[in-house]
């Protein structure tokens, strides 16, 4: 028998919920089977799969012994070399700047050429090992939560990526970003110069899970979603044919604005899916010159209500692409009209 006290970042979530993140040895029917015959309990008393649990509850599991993992050893974490770049940090959550070319997390190796990753090559392994260092996260302690991405970009995208440190900090902020609370703000280098210096896109885009693209039609197709992109031309580089752009996602998909600006006329430059330009290669630029540089929260009410009205922005410094179209105090005067 193995019991467990429900702690704080337990609290909040369904038993079976629970059981699944805690016992991951044991199969989905099986503990469906084992609460029906009273041999996991809450209390003492027979438990329902659905059941709410709180702070302070017991939960009891008379089940073998084989289906439990062994106690997660947080020793790797603590050798890790660990340099995250913490743009904004709280008891709640933080904010990092991820570099292009980091995975977010090994489930996001889905770009070409990535190649494989283990854990430790991760933006995820590296907050974590960021919060063990600090005292902040004891893997030993935690029963069924670890500190959790909240966003996440791809591997050759740079920019701000957000971190739960609480089961609390994690729920609130990802329906946050579903209720559209969350605006995230990119830069971009395209070829060409637009036609527009200001617009919003609409199309619709399916997603192919075989090849792993997208592609963007001007109409509906059966299965596609429907995309807005906003987007400002900051400066145009003649020498380069290059435009700068400030983009908003009014949705947010897969590759939305690769694609999306690829659709009419504009890839980004470095693009390796949707406009490969070899003078890009050339000049430099293997992949995408996309960059998340900017979150602002617009939180009513909520645990999170304090950062409610906060921007965040990445230094200009760490965007590359940025160089081809002048000094950086000059885009920066741009970026604040």
């Amino acid at each position: 028998m193995r019991s467990f006290t429900i702690n704080q970042n337990d609290g909040g979530q369904r038993l079976d919920k629970f059981i699944t993140k805690t016992v991951r040895g044991l199969p989905v029917s099986l503990m469906y089977k084992y609460i029906r015959t009273k041999r996991i309990k809450v209390n003492g008393k027979r438990a329902e799969q659905k059941q709410m649990l709180e702070a302070g509850d017991l939960v009891e599991m008379y089940i073998p012994d084989e289906f439990f993992a062994a106690e997660t050893d947080s020793s790797e974490f603590r050798r890790a070399s660990v340099k995250l770049p913490v743009l904004y940090e709280d008891e709640n959550i933080l904010l990092c700047d991820k570099r292009p070319g980091l995975l977010a997390h090994t489930g996001d190796q889905d770009e070409s050429g990535s190649g494989d990753a283990s854990e430790r090559e991760t933006l995820l392994f590296q907050v974590q090992a960021y919060l063990v260092q600090r005292g902040e996260y004891d893997p030993a302690k935690e029963h069924s939560f670890a500190p959790a991405l909240c966003n996440r970009i791809d591997r050759n995208t740079g920019g701000i990526v957000i971190a739960a440190k609480t089961a609390e900090a994690l729920r609130e902020m990802n329906e946050q970003i579903r209720e559209g609370n969350v605006h995230k703000s990119y830069l971009c280098a395209v070829h060409g110069k637009m036609e527009k210096k200001e617009d919003i896109l609409r199309g619709h885009l399916f997603k192919n899970t075989k090849t792993k693209t997208v592609t963007v039609t001007d109409h509906p197709t059966r299965g596609s979603k429907e995309i807005v992109t906003g987007y400002r031309v900051l400066s145009y580089s003649l020498r380069e044919d290059l435009s700068l752009l400030e983009v908003q996602l009014y949705t947010g998909r897969t590759h939305q604005i690769r694609a999306h600006m690829a659709s009419i006329g504009h890839p980004l430059l470095g693009e390796g899916k949707y406009g490969i330009n070899r003078d890009d290669r050339i000049r430099g630029y293997k992949y995408q010159a996309l960059y998340s540089y900017a979150v602002r929260f617009t939180f009513p009410d909520g645990p999170l209500a304090y950062l409610n009205n906060h921007t965040y922005r990445a230094p200009l410094d760490n965007i590359r692409f940025l160089s081809l179209f002048g000094e950086k105090d000059a885009i920066a005067a741009l970026l604040k009209k």
